[in-house]
């Protein structure tokens, strides 16, 4: 089963739920604020995007912007990045999609319907 990590008035993470559902694909909605992904669903997710951790980060974001994270996350370690993640779901770019074998950051239907088609 498809886990997906989302916030009810993002347009992208409403994209692609309906994009889930189109394609017949059974997901689960995790509300990303209250119940951020773990740390080890993070790390999992970190290492498919070939150990790029801005990429995990929701930069749009004002928590991200009210942080100064554009200055100070080239300074933090992984583990302290992902820390704020796992602790933080508005930090986190969205959707976060899981399964046993996927996970995907952010709604772009070709890499998705490669990856998940």
């Amino acid at each position: 089963m498809i886990s997906i990590y989302i916030l009810k008035t993002c347009d992208s993470c409403r994209k692609a739920t309906k994009w889930l559902t189109e394609n017949h694909i059974p997901y689960q909605e995790i509300a990303i604020r209250e119940q951020p992904p773990s740390l080890a669903d993070l790390k999992r997710a970190l290492a498919n995007l070939d150990g790029d951790i801005r990429k995990l980060f929701n930069t749009s974001g004002q928590d991200y912007r009210s942080l100064n994270l554009k200055e100070k996350i080239s300074t933090l370690s992984n583990a302290q990045a992902l820390d704020l993640l796992a602790n933080n779901g508005n930090l986190i770019k969205r959707p976060f999609l899981i399964s046993k074998s996927k996970t995907l950051v952010g709604f772009q239907p070709e890499t998705w319907k490669k990856s998940l088609t």
